[in-house]
């Protein structure tokens, strides 16, 4: 699973949250605090796509993007990759689960079962 920087973070999480495809134009609006150039959401969502992130679609002169996977989908997998780095899976997934607060291991239970 690819990394993501802070921008393409941004970007992400801009999609995640959209209702449907957006276009760069509604990334840029949507990050206005961040004071963005349209070239530059548009090289960032490119660079997403490359990465297997996003996906475009043409719409008249202007594309549609769209997330690939969703926000859990994504986090899930970033965690599969942690634990497939790891030589000894038991003692990472203890250690997440020392550190987790008792209703999110209790949530896990639940699943477990």
């Amino acid at each position: 699973m690819p990394t993501l920087g802070e921008l393409e973070r941004a970007v992400m999480e801009t999609l995640w949250s959209a209702t449907g495809p957006v276009t760069a134009r509604d990334v840029q609006e949507a990050l206005a605090s961040r004071d963005l150039a349209t070239t530059t959401v548009l090289t960032v969502l490119g660079r997403l796509e490359r990465k297997g992130l996003v996906t475009r679609e043409r719409e008249g002169r202007a594309h549609r993007y769209r997330s690939v996977a969703s926000r859990e989908d994504h986090v899930a997998e970033l965690m599969r990759d942690a634990l497939d780095a790891a030589p000894d899976r038991g003692a990472v997934l203890a250690r997440f689960l020392g550190t987790i607060a008792a209703d999110e291991r209790a949530a896990l239970r639940k699943l477990l079962d």
